[in-house]
């Protein structure tokens, strides 16, 4: 089966491209948003090939993957046809929650796709057949040494993003155990909430090298209150981090209990950081039960049989 997507999520579209079929991601001169090609930063397999957006009218596709709302006009002008189509939503509806209206709502020929139950409960479909297939994850492995004392967060853009994102509550945590905040954007979070730099350090790192220092930290923590699922969540939990995380969105189905300390109120959040950097021991037994909940859950091989089934019935 021939798959056209764009590159759009690099760490999701690393776990889909795993599967059997050949991957076709435009290409555009400018290698602009909509054409950005292969990742550079992601290990993408042979079977992930570019294509000029030219090229794509004459190309056989057998189904398109979309992610953007936009993504729909592409396929009209580049296609010239409109092969059976997928619309995967990434993120958790911003708006008039929970009224807010999917752009895939009521659109023919047309399945949406969800990578949480609760952004499926959360966004309104209209009458658009509508599924869930959660997240899956490549291994990194069980590579958490926990040798310094120190709690790392992921996020994009937290300066940007504010609340969103949990960026407001870094202080509460640093005050339990000096940060590590790594992601696109994170220079300057520091001074944006008032902390030291040795309190809260900023690192933009590429995935290969990011999982290797998330691994040293002692304790991954996830403020964040509003997106999807983060991936980066369930990729400290397959690293074998112990996990701190707001009780948000799907964080209590991703994180169940043995795994971490998921709750709302910051007091209990905070006291469990301490606890984790202060008893490397008790890190050590919870990021096992992490990893053990991670790979059951959010495991490759079931995302990739979830994934197989779902292009079969749609491709048919």
């Amino acid at each position: 089966m021939r798959i056209l997507l764009w590159h759009v999520h690099g760490s999701w579209t690393t776990a889909f491209v795993q599967g059997p079929h050949t991957y076709v991601v435009p290409v555009t001169p400018d290698r602009g948003p909509d054409g950005l090609g292969r990742a550079r930063t992601f290990d993408w397999p042979d079977s992930v090939v570019e294509m000029p957006a030219e090229r794509l009218r004459d190309a056989d596709i057998d189904v398109v993957v979309l992610q953007r709302p936009h993504e729909l006009a592409l396929v009209d002008a580049w296609l010239g046809r409109r092969p059976p189509m997928i619309w995967l939503e990434h993120n958790a509806p911003h708006g008039d929650v929970p009224d807010t209206r999917h752009p895939a709502a009521d659109v023919p020929g047309v399945t949406l796709v969800h990578v949480t139950h609760f952004n499926r409960l959360m966004w309104d479909a209209g009458a658009t057949p509508t599924t869930v297939v959660e997240h899956g994850i490549v291994d990194p492995g069980p590579r958490w040494t926990g040798e310094l004392p120190r709690a790392a967060v992921v996020v994009n853009e937290p300066v940007r993003r504010g609340r969103t994102t949990g960026t407001d509550l870094l202080p509460a945590f640093a005050d339990a155990a000096p940060l590590d905040v790594f992601g696109m954007g994170t220079e300057g979070v520091a001074a944006h909430v008032g902390l030291p730099t040795d309190r809260c350090r900023a690192h933009e790192l590429t995935q290969r090298d990011l999982h290797a220092e998330l691994a040293r930290r002692r304790v991954y923590v996830h403020p964040v209150r509003w997106t999807s699922l983060g991936l980066s969540l369930l990729e400290a939990m397959h690293l074998a981090m112990p996990v701190v995380a707001l009780a948000t969105t799907e964080v209590t189905e991703a994180v169940p209990p043995g795994a971490g300390v998921v709750s709302n109120r910051i007091d209990v959040l905070t006291d469990a950081v301490r606890e984790f950097v202060a008893d490397p021991l008790y890190a050590r037994s919870v990021g096992e039960g992490a990893r053990a909940a991670a790979l059951a859950r959010y495991g490759l091989p079931r995302f990739l049989d979830d994934w197989e089934r779902l292009l079969k019935e749609v491709a048919r």
